[in-house]
């Protein structure tokens, strides 16, 4: 039987083993510590105008989302009301999870190797889309492409937004470390 405290993520062990090595030698960092590396995985979905209309859609995209992430999502609320919206302060309008750890590199692996070659017309994941901190954001239009979610229990196909936040300075070194985690960038 596999001893939890034995097993370490594919991606963690590649990015340990010959990642590091390889932004080392490509942008020269004299010491270990100035190596980017994964900070956190951000994984949202906002409802809108369908939780307003019914309350229960929220509570749905929170078990969606955390069939997802393997974490359980926090459901997040309005702030303030907006009588335009039919919004009303503290109602639930999404939810969202922040990943850390052996569980973000287990779902940047599943995002990378089953989720984007599920998507139809795949062509890549836009390389424009860093922050300038070396922070990458990106959408997706349907959550089903994930293996936990079952096709024919889904009662609303939401879209997902997923930030991928690094320790990287730059938008270059970041998308550099994206690369090696074979990210399919189009540009």
């Amino acid at each position: 039987m596999l001893d939890s405290s034995d097993y370490t993520p594919r991606l963690k062990a590649e990015y340990r083993d010959t990642i590091r090595a390889a932004m080392k030698e490509e942008f020269g960092y004299k010491n270990d510590m100035q190596i980017p590396r994964l900070d956190k995985i951000v994984l949202n979905i906002g409802c809108g105008a369908e939780a307003v209309r019914d309350s229960k859609k929220a509570k749905s995209a929170q078990e969606d989302l955390t069939a997802i992430a393997g974490q359980l999502a926090v459901v997040t609320k309005a702030k303030k009301s907006i009588a335009g919206f039919r919004v009303r302060e503290e109602m639930p309008l999404g939810t969202k999870v922040t990943l850390r750890g052996d569980r973000m590199y287990e779902f940047l692996d599943r995002l990378i190797t089953i989720a984007m070659p599920r998507v139809r017309d795949f062509r890549g994941v836009s390389g424009k889309s860093f922050d300038g901190r070396g922070n990458y954001a990106m959408g997706m239009k349907e959550h089903i492409v994930f293996p936990e979610i079952e096709y024919d229990k889904v009662d609303e196909v939401w879209g997902m937004d997923i930030i991928i936040t690094t320790t990287s300075a730059t938008d270059a070194e970041a998308k550099a470390l994206l690369k090696h985690f074979n990210m399919p960038f189009n540009s």
